[in-house]
């Protein structure tokens, strides 16, 4: 048995994992960067692509490729399989009005009973609507819409405009998978089925849309096999290897909550999303817009590093003498305040210190995922760890008040691309039918330490803000 890639094309940039399809050694990795800002030419993800496959190698040896990718993006495909505008990314709010337009003419229970989620901003049926309201002739020209990792998933199996690739633009030919497509608000994991209702509603004609493939399922590549692929998020569960009661939490540009579960999960208001997963189950999840940036904001203020900043965070008491962030610096998705914007509370002359400011910010950090697990937990979903992902993960200061926040034990898997990885993971099982059992290291699974008063605090902050 030979190697298999994993591709995490993600929002800041690519990703590349080559892994043994026997034991998931890693062999080789590569990566390249995205451009900046919420819409992007997908021309950009081929290039970076390209560039990531050939920092890890190419496909000497390679045997099974998948593609992970950041949710929700907006592909729209003419005729000719040319890109029609540049991709709308999900954290592009322009179509915050869009998504509350939809949910108004459907209803917020209707959506959820059919979709499994309630459409907001960062959904690809709200970017349809904006498209279709602001942009009528692009919209008119739309023959076709595909999510980030489905468009690069038809670019690396040859497909493409005329011209410009091997097979042409065959829209017919686009994948996409279970998770991706729930992602959309015009899929349902509980039937497998577009509604294609609410597809036309949102962009106002029918067109093509990915072919929805089953999570060992594959089709053929120029000279390998090549999964269904999955959105990021579960992606990352995939590999971080979640079982039911299994919790992943991801800081990244977004902050991300998700928990493995066998039943599907459905929540009119919206807060958590009742997407699908990677293995035929569903992935609960709640989606912060911000995450590792407020870390970064924060160390920007004080002038120090990420290391500087946990160290200062780790003087301050629990609580932070009484300072309290409510990090809505991009506006929120969760809540759904795309207006906000970052607030400080409860300042005064004793507690403004820097070690106090450096320590609000990784408990509202901290706090906002919380809040996201309780939403999950709420739904009745079994939740027994918490997998703790991305860079900011790494942080002592990150690990010691995370024990602090959470009711459940706290777990850091080693550093690692899990998007990447768990998309490798797939193309194992596409191309063994068998799920690997590939083993995951923690890192640390720091003492229980409850400390209550963090996110009583929080919660007055955040909701004096909300107002």
């Amino acid at each position: 048995m030979g190697n298999v890639i994993g591709v995490d094309t993600s929002t800041q940039s690519c990703k590349v994992v080559v892994r043994d399809a026997a034991s998931g050694r890693l062999v080789s990795s590569g990566r390249a960067p995205h451009p900046d800002g919420t819409e992007v030419d997908p021309a950009a993800w081929w290039d970076a692509y390209r560039a990531a496959l050939d920092a890890a190698g190419g496909y000497d040896g390679v045997e099974a490729v998948s593609v992970g990718g950041q949710q929700h993006g907006m592909v729209a495909l003419n005729s000719l399989g040319r890109v029609i505008r540049p991709a709308l990314l999900w954290n592009d709010t322009r179509s915050a009005q869009a998504a509350a337009d939809l949910v108004a003419e459907v209803g917020a229970e209707e959506y959820a009973r059919r979709t499994g989620v309630v459409p907001v901003a960062s959904f690809t049926a709200a970017k349809l609507r904006w498209l279709r309201d602001h942009e009528p002739d692009n919209a008119a020209k739309v023959a076709a819409v595909a999510l980030p990792h489905d468009w690069l998933t038809w670019r690396l199996r040859g497909y493409g405009p005329s011209g410009e690739s091997a097979l042409g633009p065959d829209l017919k030919a686009l994948t996409t998978d279970r998770s991706d497509a729930s992602g959309t608000a015009y899929w349902s994991g509980s039937t497998n089925q577009y509604d294609r209702d609410l597809f036309v509603r949102a962009l106002g004609h029918d067109a093509i849309l990915p072919r929805v493939l089953g999570p060992s399922e594959s089709v053929e590549g120029p000279g390998f096999a090549v999964g269904p692929g999955a959105g990021d998020n579960a992606s990352a569960a995939l590999g971080l290897d979640a079982k039911p009661g299994d919790v992943g939490l991801s800081i990244g540009t977004s902050g991300v909550v998700f928990a493995a579960t066998p039943s599907p999960v459905s929540e009119p208001t919206g807060t958590v999303a009742g997407f699908a997963d990677a293995t035929g189950g569903f992935l609960p999840l709640v989606c912060t817009l911000n995450a590792a940036r407020i870390l970064d904001a924060m160390c920007d203020v004080l002038g120090v590093g990420h290391d500087g900043l946990g160290q200062l965070a780790m003087t301050a008491a629990p609580g932070a003498g009484g300072v309290v962030l409510v990090p809505y610096f991009e506006g929120e998705r969760t809540p759904n305040l795309p207006n906000a914007r970052a607030s400080l509370h409860n300042l005064s002359l004793a507690n403004t210190t820097r070690e106090n400011l450096a320590r609000a910010a990784v408990e509202s950090l901290l706090c906002s995922l919380a809040d996201g697990l309780d939403a999950i937990k709420a739904l009745g979903v079994a939740t027994s760890r918490v997998l703790i992902v991305g860079g900011a993960a790494a942080n002592p200061a990150v690990q010691q008040i995370a024990a602090q926040v959470f009711d459940v034990p706290v777990c850091i898997p080693q550093p690692g691309e899990y998007v990447a990885d768990g998309a490798a993971r797939q193309a194992a099982w596409a191309l063994t039918g068998t799920r690997p059992t590939w083993p995951v290291e923690l890192a640390a699974t720091p003492e229980p330490d409850p400390q209550p008063v963090i996110r009583e605090q929080y919660a007055k902050a955040a909701q004096a803000a909300s107002r």
